[in-house]
């Protein structure tokens, strides 16, 4: 679905690739891998989106002063949500100069399915071809 979202965006965001690394590699998946993997194919300039809810586990993930290092980290600020960027190791509170607020969409994954088990439509939620996907294959249905 991913793929589809960017094929049929691609036009307007070239600079969105989709990629398959963590699902082809084995055993537990982490992010620091995956910035690895990407360097040694030749993506030098890794961003990792990273939203505001999960800023204050970002400490606790497998070697995060490594990926601190190795990526660069975009934070989306969520409406409605409060960071307290003291609660963050000093090493991480830096990533304040990182912050990009977004708006309220009001759309999520949760959303979508509900909508989807309840026949109700989600061409205005997601691209048309992720919705033909879903439909075709009987997604999130009971």
């Amino acid at each position: 679905m991913c793929q589809l979202a960017t094929d049929e965006r691609g036009a307007t965001l070239p600079a969105f690739s989709v990629s398959d690394i963590e699902t082809r590699r084995g055993g537990p998946s982490y992010t620091v891998d995956t910035v690895r993997e990407l360097n040694a194919l030749g993506e030098t300039d890794v961003h990792w989106l990273i939203g505001a809810d999960m800023l204050l586990s970002l400490p606790k993930w497998h070697r995060p002063l490594d990926l601190l290092r190795e990526a660069r980290f975009v934070v989306m600020a969520r409406p409605g949500w409060t960071i307290d960027w003291n609660a963050l190791p000093p090493e991480f509170r830096h990533l304040k100069d990182h912050l990009v607020p977004v708006p309220a969409l009001g759309i999520s994954g949760t959303e979508i399915r509900r909508r989807v088990r309840q026949n109700l439509p989600i061409e205005d939620l997601v691209p048309r071809s992720v919705a033909r996907y879903i439909e075709s294959r009987r997604l999130y249905r009971d």
